[in-house]
């Protein structure tokens, strides 16, 4: 029997604060919250949580026993390994399911931890089954379906082969049937409806029932239509927006304060950073901060700023591997100097802003944050 990890009200982990150039802070309330918010949302389905690639970035170890105190019953994962790791963190009762699917060599070791394997090709049914002869018993499943996104899942003919031959299943208890949406967060897009329409018809195909999902984090907010009998959220648990250009209901998860490595007053024509990319038009003061893209900042951020006191810095130039450089002219001297802080997330510039600077999206943003980081996972009391 595995034991629950229990976090307490704050721990910390990482590189120690005194000695790291920045603080990472993940507030595991918001988690919660957001994760009420969504079941509240979808009534009437199964609220499940995704906690691949280590919880987005922020933690798995930390985040998923948080979820498992809200109620949260079903995590997935993309790996069988990111299965292993999570099991002591949630308990043995709690189902972890495996998106990928298990390779051939993996089929033991992922049933033997208690980790659900979603089948997307003949193939995987093929090597799960052949395990279930061999122990002579019924294994739990998901099968996905590809309902147009032309990713993972078993294909319309796929569906077919199966519906005339019940026996390729022989072995395998489908707990669940699934599929995922191209463009949940374009709800106006005809695709979505055509995908859940897609669903429902090659669930009725084959020869076997079972409870049906679709949504993730956008598709929970496209209505009861998307919402079957489970939903998957994963990055709305963590704060990014469901949809672009809309307000976002759910709460930031993440703020990040950076230390000032040193400052300096340029002049006019003093040129900043690598490829010296950035001129100075007139004199400007500008901090040196201990934050860079080995740090999940990219190279060629356009437009992103820091923060100070809710005064925007404009990031000049390149950001480097392990700093980059802002312009503080803004702020009174004296008030921000060598091993200051400024703040890189926080409530009101959060991963949706810092993505739209850099040209991606807010998930990118979570799972690039850096292991350099001092973290503290902070949860009300």
């Amino acid at each position: 029997m595995f034991a629950v990890t229990q976090a307490p009200n704050s721990i910390h982990t990482g590189w120690p604060a005194y000695r790291a150039g920045a603080v990472l802070s993940v507030h595991l309330d918001a988690v919660v919250h957001n994760y009420r918010l969504l079941k509240v949302r979808a009534p009437h389905a199964v609220c499940a949580a995704v906690v691949k690639a280590d919880a987005y970035g922020l933690g798995a170890a930390q985040v998923a026993p948080a979820l498992v105190g809200a109620g949260a019953t079903q995590f997935f994962v993309a790996h069988v390994d990111e299965g292993l790791a999570l099991r002591p963190h949630v308990g043995a009762q709690v189902g972890i399911t495996v998106l990928h699917g298990p390779r051939p060599d993996a089929v033991e070791a992922c049933l033997a931890h208690g980790l659900r394997p979603v089948l997307n090709s003949m193939e995987q049914i093929g090597w799960v089954r052949a395990v279930a002869r061999q122990r002579q018993q019924q294994l739990g499943v998901v099968l996905q379906l590809d309902t147009g996104m032309s990713r993972f899942g078993l294909s319309a003919d796929d569906v077919r082969q199966i519906a005339a031959d019940p026996t390729l299943l022989d072995g395998l208890k489908v707990e669940l049937v699934m599929s995922h949406l191209a463009c949940a967060d374009e709800p106006a897009n005809p695709a979505n409806a055509a995908q859940a329409a897609r669903l429902v018809e090659y669930a009725a195909v084959l020869p076997v029932r079972a409870p049906l999902s679709l949504a993730a984090s956008s598709g929970v907010f496209l209505g009861p239509d998307y919402h079957f009998d489970l939903v998957r959220p994963g990055a709305a648990l963590y704060g990014v927006a469901p949809h672009s250009g809309a307000p976002n209901p759910l709460r930031a998860v993440v703020s990040l304060k950076a230390h000032v490595l040193q400052t300096r007053t340029l002049s006019r024509g003093d040129r900043v950073g690598y490829g010296l990319t950035w001129k100075a038009e007139g004199p400007c003061r500008v901090a040196t901060i201990a934050v860079g893209y080995a740090d999940g900042f990219i190279r060629a951020r356009a437009n992103g700023s820091a923060w100070f006191g809710g005064q925007a810095l404009p990031i000049l130039g390149r950001i480097s591997m392990d700093s980059m450089t802002v312009d503080i002219s803004a702020i009174p001297e004296g008030q921000l100097e060598a091993d200051g802080m400024v703040e890189l997330l926080n409530d009101t510039y959060g991963v949706d802003d810092v993505a739209r600077a850099e040209g991606t999206i807010g998930y990118e943003v979570l799972t690039s944050l850096g292991h350099r980081y001092h973290r503290n996972y902070e949860h009300a009391a």
